[in-house]
């Protein structure tokens, strides 16, 4: 028997950076307006699902972002340095055109699924590593039928939805960005976590079928 738990991995609201496809990595950038209306606006959708517990990188943008679910749940946010994004050296701070341009073989090979130090930053299987432990450790409190919300970045999520399923790092690029304040959930199977719902801006609907 499972126990029926969730986890809800959000990524944070959109930040300047975000819109000048700047690449953020571990700096630590604030939300802008339309950020923290997006926030507010997907903190209403999720506290519909009656979370249990929420975690959150300690970076401004994850920071912001958990403190508007906070404010609807009456949750006490834990913040943990290990779900901030990636770090990636030299790349920080660098346009997506820019990074193409200066770094196109590292870039080039990133994408092929190679292991990669970005910038010579953190591998990929480095900050999964470091961020799905705590992830586990904090789905292991809830109750029975509970809910965790994760609140981090883009790259981490990604990491982190590839380890928990137990996918080849080198597949990880497979699964999809997440757009600012979009959310993947994992439900619990008998064979271990299953996604259930990938880039979401609206609450899981039950499948209805053979695949249920």
């Amino acid at each position: 028997m499972t126990r029926d738990r969730r986890i809800v991995l959000w990524r944070h609201g959109q930040t300047a950076w975000n819109l000048e496809r700047r690449f953020q990595g571990s700096t630590d950038i604030a939300l802008t307006e339309d950020g923290v209306a997006q926030a507010r606006r997907a903190a209403r959708l999720l506290a519909g699902l009656r979370p249990d517990a929420i975690i959150s990188s300690d970076l401004q943008r994850t920071r912001a972002t958990a403190a508007e679910l906070a404010a609807v749940t009456g949750l006490e946010v834990t913040h943990d340095e290990a779900l901030r994004e990636t770090y990636a050296g030299a790349w920080q701070g660098l346009t997506h055109d820019e990074i193409t341009e200066r770094y196109a073989e590292q870039y080039a090979a990133w994408k092929r699924g190679e292991p990669v130090r970005r910038g010579g930053g953190e591998l990929e299987t480095e900050v999964a590593e470091r961020a799905a432990p705590v992830v586990e450790r904090s789905a292991e409190k809830l109750p029975d039928g509970g809910v965790l919300v994760v609140v981090s970045h883009g790259g981490t999520i990604r990491t982190t939805l590839g380890r928990l399923l137990g996918l080849h790092p080198g597949t990880w690029e497979a699964l999809g960005g997440l757009s600012n304040c979009c959310w993947s959930v994992l439900g619990e199977s008998l064979r271990g976590w299953r996604l259930l719902e990938h880039n979401a801006g609206t609450l899981p609907e039950p499948v209805l079928g053979d695949d249920d």
